[in-house]
């Protein structure tokens, strides 16, 4: 089922933009690049940036994902208000896809016109008037809608079921008008990357968009390979952070942390998979946090040298949801069967074939027993520790040495 955490129902007291009528917005359309704030391939942190920047328009908003299987589903951040939302690729949590529903609740702009709303009707030959022609568009006759087809954009239009047959093949010219004198309106743009020139629309048309490609040298989605017990390498940027490394290597390697913090309690149990006990911590040890990485790296307060390194999964359905991008490793050891690797996509049973059972797991509630999201389990092997969700896949990571 889908999952509306109430925590993720970003409801706020309702503030309507100065001159905007009946709340619509306008926002400017970006064919095969986005829309408003929008941009096609932007991680999903960015867009919550975005809409927390304006909460005057952004007032409702759903999040929507898969909670048995998260990488099953898109994640979708809905604005009802305005009639689109925007689907985001859920292994990459990347932008793939954004669609206008409810087209007389949003106004775009297209260089200097307007289209949408409740005053600008998209009618097939407002369309046409602003975009300009292009090829014949493709028949559904079991949907019963026609869409027609620009780079990066899509416009489909309702058939009502007694003019299907105006549509003789799946490739084929909408009339201007059907034989009752009522005209086409759109009932859904879509807005995708046409670089593959793929054909996006409804239906199974919408599967086909996918995130446009990163450019090279992006660090998003690095994969950082885990040598368990010694160190983490980062593929793109080529650094090797070891254990006991100190800030002044850290940060010369990773740049300026995004934040740092004192550790007071051990809540993630793992200084033994024997000992699951919360341990207070008394020597001052300090969080760098890298949130842009999806990663924490634990000094020793005494000694001021890497002791322990988080990675987090930003899994929806966490407590800890949107505060770290995503981070791609791959752990592979010496220690067992190094032809298996275990990423952010492994599930607990495939970690478990690999690693083999390690007994009970520690419950960690987030610091809270009233926690929206749900108590984590907490399991304990040597040089590792992970924190699985009741869906069965990783909220995190955490290494150390034993």
């Amino acid at each position: 089922m889908l999952h509306n955490p109430h925590h993720q129902q970003l409801q706020r007291p309702r503030r309507r933009c100065e001159g905007t009528a009946m709340g619509v917005i306008v926002l400017d359309l970006r064919p095969g690049n986005g829309i408003g704030p929008f941009s096609l391939g932007m991680p999903i942190c960015e867009a919550f940036a975005q809409i927390e920047q304006q909460p005057n328009i952004y007032d409702v908003v759903h999040v929507k994902h898969f909670d048995e299987e998260p990488l099953k589903l898109d994640i979708v951040i809905s604005f009802p208000d305005h009639g689109f939302h925007i689907r985001f690729d859920p292994w990459s949590q990347r932008l793939r896809l954004i669609e206008i529903f409810d087209v007389k609740r949003l106004q775009m702009r297209y260089a200097t016109s307007l289209i949408g709303g409740p005053s600008n009707l998209a009618t097939f030959v407002a369309v046409y008037a602003l975009f300009g022609p292009t090829f014949p568009g493709i028949c559904d006759k079991d949907r019963g809608v026609y869409t027609l087809f620009y780079p990066g954009l899509s416009f489909a239009f309702p058939i009502p079921s007694q003019y299907t047959d105006c549509c003789h093949d799946r490739e084929a010219e909408l009339p201007l008008e059907f034989p009752d004198g009522t005209t086409p309106v759109t009932c859904r743009v879509s807005i995708y990357d046409g670089s593959a020139d793929k054909k996006v629309g409804v239906g199974s048309l919408m599967h086909k968009a996918s995130a446009p490609p990163l450019l090279p040298g992006n660090l998003y989605m690095e994969e950082v390979h885990v040598k368990l017990g010694g160190e983490l390498y980062f593929s793109i940027g080529g650094q090797h952070i070891p254990f006991g490394a100190s800030p002044q290597d850290v940060w010369t390697e990773l740049g300026h942390p995004c934040g740092i913090h004192q550790k007071q309690v051990d809540q993630m149990v793992i200084h033994s998979a024997s000992d699951p006990r919360p341990r207070t911590t008394l020597r001052g040890d300090y969080f760098y946090n890298y949130f842009t990485r999806g990663l924490d790296i634990l000094f020793d307060g005494q000694t001021h040298r890497i002791k322990k390194f988080v990675l987090h999964t930003n899994y929806p359905g966490h407590a800890d949801f949107n505060s770290y991008i995503k981070c791609n490793f791959v752990i592979q050891g010496s220690d067992y069967n190094s032809k298996q690797s275990i990423t952010p996509s492994t599930k607990w049973d495939q970690v478990k074939e690999i690693l083999g059972d390690c007994g009970r797991a520690a419950i960690q509630t987030q610091g809270s027993a009233n926690n929206p999201f749900g108590s984590t389990f907490v399991y304990g092997y040597r040089n590792i520790a992970f924190e699985v969700m009741k869906n069965d896949y990783i909220a995190t990571v955490t290494l150390f040495q034993s």
